[in-house]
């Protein structure tokens, strides 16, 4: 784990969202012909690069630790993390409503929760 990219992460996970949420709740879909819309998808690439970044880095250091460590889980949630953004991304374009914003909102706060999750998993807490 890289501690400051796992803070980086948690942070633009949670501007993310509230960007979502304001955009359901302003009954604006994700459509990406808009400024705002298409400002979002930027971060939310930004933010899968970096939690790309972040399971490379992960299984890495799983591979190497001489620890307890559960393996299986921890890159369980290395690999849900970097999954789940784009299928909200992808379901959140697809769906015309306000709701596609909705999902997009619900998938990217299930990073940082993910990331808390891995956190506790390589601190031995889990």
């Amino acid at each position: 784990m890289i501690e400051v990219l796992a803070t980086a992460l948690t942070v633009v996970a949670l501007v993310a969202a509230a960007w979502s949420l304001v955009l359901a709740i302003a009954n604006r879909p994700i459509t990406l012909a808009t400024k705002p819309t298409l400002a979002l998808a930027g971060v939310v690439v930004l933010l899968e690069v970096g939690l790309l970044v972040q399971a490379v880095a992960g299984v890495v250091n799983v591979l190497g630790a001489d620890r307890e460590l559960d393996r299986v889980t921890f890159v369980g949630y290395l690999i849900g993390a970097a999954v789940v953004l784009p299928l909200g991304a992808f379901w959140s374009l697809a769906e015309r409503s306000r709701w596609g914003a909705g999902v997009l909102t619900v998938a990217c706060l299930s990073v940082p929760v993910m990331i808390l999750r891995l956190n506790m998993l390589w601190s031995g807490h889990g």
